[in-house]
């Protein structure tokens, strides 16, 4: 008797192990990542998807959609975008054309939304998508290629001197070991006057006005930019002038995210149009004083 129940405790003993060792080969299975659904079959078909689409909407759709163009342009740069301090107004060449790419993308140059950039945060801005391009005197260059997408040359400058009226400094032969040049961060103008003169020294600053500034302050000997800005600085000064013969070729480029090529494509298209209809030389000779060479 005990022999017999002794034997059956045993089986339901073994049966029970049976079923608990069957159901952890099943969870086993679920919690290893593999779906427990054949793969082609009806459940597996029809699972959400959590990819990304392939090849979301560019920013020229999202341009048109919103129905407004977003361009970083500077703030401190006289006759290519400073602020106006009675009206608030931004205004200057690159402030010009980019509404002329407004009006020629969207048929409207009011349909605009001007957002203040330096050399410093103007990529990071396009990056973030806070801004749709930029329009304010960027040279364009190998190095910067590979960070954005640019359009055709619109505007051809060359790095020059800002110095006081009689400064000795009459070139960039004169700058000399100890020579306190004053320049803005993130712009071409430091890595090619370390080039130029190595022998000085570069003090830089956030933006062309305080930069500026600092020249009048007596806290450096001169300032050194691309010609077409420093030309701006010295309307609004006429005790400083631009001295010797530009020492670079800067052609300024208009910016956008990298891999944005419809983008390009349609700003480009604008800028011939532009030059073809003749609105390019009127703004050109609106701020600049000249027609622009060929």
């Amino acid at each position: 008797m005990m022999t017999r129940k002794w034997m059956m405790s045993c089986f339901t003993f073994m049966l029970a192990m049976v079923f608990v060792i069957s159901g952890c080969g099943n969870n086993a299975k679920t919690s290893g990542g593999a779906s427990s659904t054949p793969a082609g079959s009806p459940a597996a078909s029809t699972a959400p998807s959590t990819a990304k689409p392939a090849g979301g909407a560019s920013v020229l759709d999202e341009i048109k959609s919103r129905g407004k163009l977003v361009v970083g342009v500077k703030y401190d740069t006289k006759l290519f975008g400073l602020k106006n301090p009675t009206g608030g107004e931004v205004e200057g060449f690159d402030v010009d054309i980019a509404k002329a790419l407004a009006k020629e993308i969207l048929g409207d140059e009011k349909k605009i939304e001007l957002k203040e950039v330096t050399s410093k945060t103007r990529i990071p801005m396009l990056d973030n998508k806070e801004i749709d391009m930029i329009v304010a005197t960027m040279t364009i260059t190998e190095e910067r290629k590979k960070q954005v997408e640019f359009s055709d040359v619109y505007f051809k400058a060359g790095q020059s001197l800002l110095v006081k009226k009689g400064s000795p400094i009459k070139s960039i032969a004169d700058i000399k070991k100890g020579t306190k040049v004053l320049a803005v961060k993130g712009s071409t103008s430091v890595k090619n006057i370390k080039e130029k003169a190595p022998d000085a020294t570069v003090l830089e600053f956030d933006n062309y006005q305080d930069a500026f500034s600092a020249l009048k302050a007596g806290q450096g000997e001169t300032l050194t930019t691309d010609n077409a800005i420093l030309y701006g600085m010295m309307a609004q000064d006429k005790n400083f002038e631009v001295v010797g013969e530009p020492f670079t070729d800067e052609p300024y480029g208009i910016a956008m995210k990298k891999g944005e090529t419809t983008l390009q494509t349609a700003v480009n298209d604008a800028l011939k149009k532009l030059q073809s209809n003749g609105e390019y030389k009127k703004i050109y000779e609106k701020w600049i004083g000249q027609a622009p060479s060929k």
